[in-house]
């Protein structure tokens, strides 16, 4: 007898998971150990400050039988949430300070993520997203919520710049004409993963117009709002200074109901793993009672939730943590930055946050490979990914990031010199092999 057939939502999405990315994952390269393992710059993971943040937990870390419990609820503790108001009034400067009804914690920001796409958006519905992008807010604003992610084409025009938002205008109206349906927000990744950028105060505030005009949810993902540093190796164009979207003043641009924030602690705190999100909107709350009717499902660890309420309560400890962590993230870029001049490998210049480097190995490839490349066209992402995997390293693929031209990677420059070295390495390698 067959088994009985999955739904159809189920049928979707069967074979879509990254099993090459877990299966990597699985076999991780250490030099003495597991030499012919993955060396993995592929994930959006900083462990330059692991071993400091792991001697705070280490030394701070007890747990009362409360965090065993459900403890306050499945919108986060309210110790929790206090904790976070203080903690991003401090670093984002938001005009309209944050209190605790402004947040809901979920299990990190993807859930977040997909939180925003469903109460927005009703299957089919649009949200605009620029190009290049995360590629996993595809799934997370679709899969579930049935969203139709709309990707923004720029062509020559600069992403962060005025220009870019009449892409943005142009996308919409496409949109709207065929298929007779709505566009309900914007999806802003800011400071920018893969690109590295932060946007600039004037086109953030002309995307608060385009919103307003077409009635649209501004959502701002801020979750490497802290991992800015100093470029001191390439400054063209020349590095924007970080500026939350919550500390533009509003009047007059936007309905304050339709910008929304989020945040969490994966990135600016090294912590992929503590699993914790927030969704911040100080003028919607029919929107945050909607997602307290789903919360259920996104229930953060209240041993998660516990930890970060005392890494985030310690001023100290944060703003020395956040210091260090900017300086090592600088150090890190301009190492890995040399590395690719040294070799003629083009990369998009002109970061100054998150984990990225943008970088043009399909180029450098061709350069090397001109015979072998000639008839390969716009095939030549997927030849370097497959010389790449065959010398074990893993890099995001620029085709899963919505990049426009072929050939383009992200590498994450977050790590370890040793394990970055070896990374930097074999991608040379592979790109030089026959």
């Amino acid at each position: 007898m067959e088994p009985s057939p999955l739904s159809q939502r189920a049928r979707n999405v069967l074979g879509s998971a990254n099993s090459l990315m877990w299966d990597i994952m699985r076999n991780p390269w250490c030099p003495t150990t597991k030499p012919d393992g993955y060396v993995n710059v592929g994930v959006a993971e900083n462990a330059l400050m692991h071993e400091d943040l792991l001697a705070y937990i280490n030394m701070q870390l007890t747990l009362p039988a409360k965090y065993l419990t459900y403890n306050d609820g499945a919108i986060g503790a309210e110790r929790l949430r206090r904790a976070m108001a203080a903690f991003l009034n401090k670093h984002l400067h938001p005009v309209q300070p944050l209190t605790t009804d402004h947040l809901l914690v979920t299990n990190g920001v993807s859930s977040a993520i997909e939180h925003m796409s469903w109460a927005f958006t009703d299957p089919g519905e649009g949200i605009l997203l620029g190009r290049p992008y995360y590629g996993t807010f595809i799934p997370d604003m679709s899969v579930r919520p049935g969203a139709k992610v709309i990707p923004v084409d720029f062509h020559d025009c600069d992403p962060f710049s005025l220009e870019a938002v009449d892409c943005y205008e142009r996308a919409l109206l496409d949109f709207q004409e065929t298929t007779g349906r709505k566009v309900r927000a914007v999806m802003l990744c800011h400071p920018h993963n893969p690109l590295g950028r932060c946007y600039p105060r004037e086109t953030i505030i002309h995307l608060m117009r385009l919103c307003q005009k077409y009635q649209m949810h501004l959502i701002s993902d801020e979750i490497y709002a802290l991992s800015v540093w100093d470029n001191t190796i390439d400054a063209d164009p020349a590095p924007v200074a970080f500026e939350s979207a919550l500390s533009i003043d509003t009047t007059g641009i936007i309905d304050p109901g339709l910008l929304h924030l989020l945040w969490g602690m994966s990135k600016d705190f090294g912590a992929n793993g503590i699993r914790l999100g927030v969704i911040i909107s100080q003028n919607n709350p029919v929107l945050l009672d909607a997602i307290k009717g789903v919360s259920l499902y996104t229930y953060s660890s209240s041993v998660s939730e516990h930890l970060a309420a005392l890494i985030l309560e310690d001023e100290e400890f944060t703003t020395r943590y956040i210091q260090l962590n900017q300086q090592r993230l600088s150090e890190s870029y301009a190492f890995a930055a040399q590395y690719l001049k040294n070799h003629g490998i083009e990369y998009a210049t002109g970061a100054n946050a998150a984990f990225f480097l943008w970088v043009n190995l399909g180029r450098k490839y061709r350069e090397l490979h001109p015979e072998e490349t000639a008839a390969l066209g716009d095939d030549i992402g997927e030849k370097v990914m497959e010389v790449l995997l065959q010398r074990k390293v893993f890099l995001a693929s620029g085709f899963l990031f919505g990049s426009e031209k072929s050939g383009w990677f992200r590498i994450v420059f977050t790590h370890p010199r040793e394990y970055l070295e070896e990374a930097l390495r074999r991608i040379v390698l592979a790109l030089d092999d026959c």
